[in-house]
């Protein structure tokens, strides 16, 4: 399979040479063509009236996270909302490369007239660029492996995340001391950056030491194992950074069961609800919420501003916020009206 999937990349990129001359490789944190989602409606005007019959098409990782889940119910909230037919699916499991092309190849022959990709690596689904560009369909890669070729990407900026994570360490934990990491799948750009985020701010502090970086590749039970593991060797320990929230509640599960909740900090990534859930029980130490449900929302926007012919910049970046016992009745409770907040926090 993974030969398969090596082929079909490499005959996509030949394919696709002169495509790729001009278009530089998409690095969505740092593309300059680039807008707040915040400011489509008043850069680009009301929501234009979409082609009848138009349909729309969602390709994710998996179903079997929460995030994805949410980011898919964005997408028919907003494609309701707008009398579009959407249809999402995904692969089985989040290492299943070929399934997902396969899934994203047939929604282009089936005649979908733009496609919102979420690719298990950056490279898997390079190989549906071409045939959507042959067919005439836009493509949007929303969150969070990135494809080189994608003209059109939708989410936040994944350095960031680990960032906002090491400046509360920063903060709060003025002596210092060791962190360690436990890494997504490799291969995914959200993953590579978000550690790198992370490492680099809070190691250019001086007062912190990264004593472990080890992958989780999204799994909650490799993550309990591999924390266990460093606990073992680095008691001393004072906090753990994950690069999703089901990793993170694997890890607060193996804090736990050595007896050092109260002095190991633990963040994850995501902001699903079982990681507000564990914030508010005073276990999780906090998140960075990505508001997949708004994620899906304006990536679903997107694609179907494209779709009625409007020029979009490259990247459309997505709100996050770092959440903690401090501030996460802001974020999420009865009669908390998320856009509102987050429209204000972006000053509009």
């Amino acid at each position: 399979m993974n030969r398969l999937l090596t082929l079909a990349v490499a005959a996509s990129l030949w394919a696709g040479a002169a495509f790729a001359q001009d278009l530089a490789p998409l690095n969505s944190d740092s593309e300059p063509d680039r807008m707040d989602w915040s400011e489509l409606e008043a850069k680009f005007g009301a929501f234009p009236a979409i082609p009848a019959g138009t349909k729309a098409g969602g390709v994710s990782k998996t179903l079997t996270n929460e995030y994805w889940r949410s980011l898919g119910e964005g997408y028919k909230a907003f494609a309701d909302r707008v009398g579009v037919e959407s249809v999402y699916q995904a692969a089985q499991s989040e290492g299943d490369q070929l399934g997902q092309l396969t899934i994203a190849e047939g929604m282009v022959t089936q005649g979908f007239n733009v496609l919102l990709l979420s690719p298990q690596t950056d490279a898997n689904l390079q190989p549906i660029m071409e045939q959507a560009k042959a067919a005439g369909v836009p493509v949007v890669n929303v969150n969070d492996a990135v494809i080189p070729q994608a003209e059109h990407y939708v989410g936040n900026v994944q350095r960031d995340n680990g960032v906002r994570v090491a400046k509360w360490f920063i903060d709060n934990r003025p002596d210092g001391g060791k962190v360690a990491i436990v890494e997504g799948q490799a291969g995914v750009y959200a993953a590579v950056q978000r550690t790198d985020g992370f490492r680099k701010t809070i190691e250019e502090s001086g007062k912190f030491q990264v004593v472990a970086s080890v992958p989780g590749n999204w799994d909650r039970q490799m993550s309990y194992d591999a924390a266990t593991t460093i606990l073992q060797q680095h008691p001393d320990l004072v906090g753990f950074y994950a690069n999703n929230d089901g990793m993170a509640l694997g890890i607060v599960e193996a804090v736990k069961a050595a007896g050092l909740l109260e002095k190991v900090a633990v963040f994850g990534t995501d902001g699903i609800s079982d990681a507000y859930a564990s914030i508010k029980a005073g276990e999780l130490t906090g998140t960075v919420d990505s508001f997949p449900v708004l994620t899906g929302e304006v990536g679903m926007e997107v694609a179907l501003r494209l779709v009625a012919g409007q020029d979009l910049p490259r990247v459309v970046a997505t709100p996050q916020a770092l959440i903690t016992k401090d501030n996460v009745a802001e974020f999420q409770g009865e009669g908390v009206d998320l856009r509102a907040v987050l429209m204000k926090a972006a000053g509009k």
